[in-house]
């Protein structure tokens, strides 16, 4: 049986084949194109007008987007930095004056202490005085109620700061009450070189 060859050459079918997959590739590549996927030339905005494509508008750079929110990213790290430092260098000032003022509690608290420990000797002291004073104008009061010959023998018997306190008590107690002090009887009823020495630690002040 005869073999059939088409009435076309083979020359004309590749031609055609050519043209079909070039036009298939355009095609492709402008659709490809127009869904973003690719970017065609701008060789095809001719065609694109003629089949009434029109290009899709571009996206907006993903890196430009990206860079923006970096700097806002880097503006605010930036600010809480320098909020953070800010509180850090107020924390640091808390802290000195919190130190400073429990140096000046402890100043205070030693101060308070060594007032109390004052106040405490003081009263006492002045309690010893009280007392010691309470004592010797009973022990005055005594003597001057006894014979002057009585009241040395015993006065003789004291010691110097003892006989002289009572000797100073006994001239205010006269003064006090208007009367005449019996302290000059009882020097002159004394031995001479007791009384004479007696005389001059009275006129002594306490510094001396």
């Amino acid at each position: 049986m005869p073999t059939r060859y088409s009435k076309m050459g083979a020359i004309p079918q590749i031609i055609l084949l050519l043209l079909l997959i070039t036009v298939l590739t355009v095609v492709g590549l402008l659709w490809f194109d127009y869904l973003g996927l690719l970017r065609a030339q701008d060789l095809f905005s001719p065609v694109l007008r003629l089949v009434g494509m029109e290009r899709r508008e571009e996206i907006e750079d993903v890196d430009d987007v990206m860079l923006m929110d970096r700097l806002r990213l880097e503006a605010l790290q930036e600010a809480l930095e320098l909020e953070f430092e800010a509180l850090e260098g107020r924390r640091s000032e808390l802290e000195t004056e919190r130190l400073e003022l429990e140096r000046q509690e402890q100043e205070l608290a030693v101060r308070t202490e060594e007032l109390q420990e004052r106040e405490v000797s003081l009263n006492e002291r002045l309690r010893q005085y009280e007392n010691r004073r309470a004592v010797l104008v009973q022990n005055s009061r005594y003597l001057t109620s006894m014979r002057p010959a009585a009241a040395v023998e015993i006065l003789e018997g004291y010691d110097d700061q003892l006989l002289i306190d009572t000797l100073r008590v006994t001239e205010e107690l006269a003064r006090e009450e208007g009367e005449m002090s019996l302290v000059s009887v009882w020097l002159s009823n004394m031995p001479a070189a007791r009384a004479a020495d007696i005389q001059r630690k009275m006129t002594l002040r306490p510094d001396d």
